[in-house]
């Protein structure tokens, strides 16, 4: 098979191919060695109390390391590349950050978000969650696992119930919660309409405080895994691909 016909036929199977690729790049190794790094930290800090959670965790490691790898370093050749520059250093993305949370600008979206949501909620989109505390603001990727029949509620696999509209829904237990701890710390979480700057600011970790930008946040492997699902051309599901031979 000629390279020009391997190419053209990886918009297809892009993965497929683009994942033996991505293991002889210069820089595969980098990636790996830096997403390793910062997940075993994680888990190192994190909470997890559950053995067999953990080793669920540990084990699934270099699946999830590989594939963002691959992707990483492949970008260039998908049918989906994403508009962000790869730091191979850090296993990160990075782009220019904005001055102020592009997320800040869209709370009164709530109408035009409602309908998007309405249209396009579907069990797997990658979608943005704007974050509110008292440190400031970033925003989060998740994604849905769960929308109800009449399509006017949907659940994030991180972040819990929200309406379509962008509020969440809360439950009794956060509600006592709120109750109990002071206001200005507790955080707050919005559902964003999904949009190349809010994406980008997502995918790039950007953080805000109230007056000025802060140091981006290192993403979790969970989110850095969710920057590869992405369909960057509608942020909606990507199209089924033709399983025909």
């Amino acid at each position: 098979m000629a390279v020009g016909d391997k190419l053209s036929h990886s918009q297809v199977g892009f993965f497929n191919e683009a994942g033996e690729l991505g293991s002889s790049h210069p820089q595969f190794n980098e990636i790996c060695t830096a997403l390793y790094e910062r997940e075993i930290i994680s888990l190192a800090h994190g909470e997890i109390k559950n053995l067999s959670l953990l080793k669920r965790r540990m084990g699934g490691l270099p699946y999830h390391v590989k594939a963002i790898a691959r992707y990483m370093v492949n970008n260039h050749l998908s049918p989906n590349p994403t508009p962000l520059e790869a730091d191979t250093h850090n296993g990160s993305w990075y782009t220019k950050q904005a001055a102020k949370c592009p997320g800040i600008n869209h709370l009164d979206d709530t109408e035009k978000r409602k309908t998007w949501y309405e249209k396009h909620a579907e069990y797997g989109l990658v979608v943005p969650v704007l974050v509110l505390s008292i440190e400031g603001s970033h925003i989060e990727l998740d994604s849905i696992d769960m929308v109800n029949q009449d399509n006017t509620q949907l659940h994030l696999n991180k972040n819990g119930w929200f309406c379509n509209s962008g509020e969440r829904v809360a439950s009794a237990k956060t509600e006592s919660e709120n109750q109990e701890t002071n206001s200005l710390s507790v955080e707050r979480s919005i559902l964003l309409r999904p949009s190349k700057t809010i994406m980008t600011a997502a995918c790039s970790g950007h953080a805000w405080s109230f007056k000025s930008k802060r140091s981006p946040r290192a993403l979790t492997l969970r989110e850095m895994r969710l920057s590869t699902q992405i369909y960057w051309k509608n942020f909606t599901l990507p199209p089924q691909k033709n399983k025909n031979p």
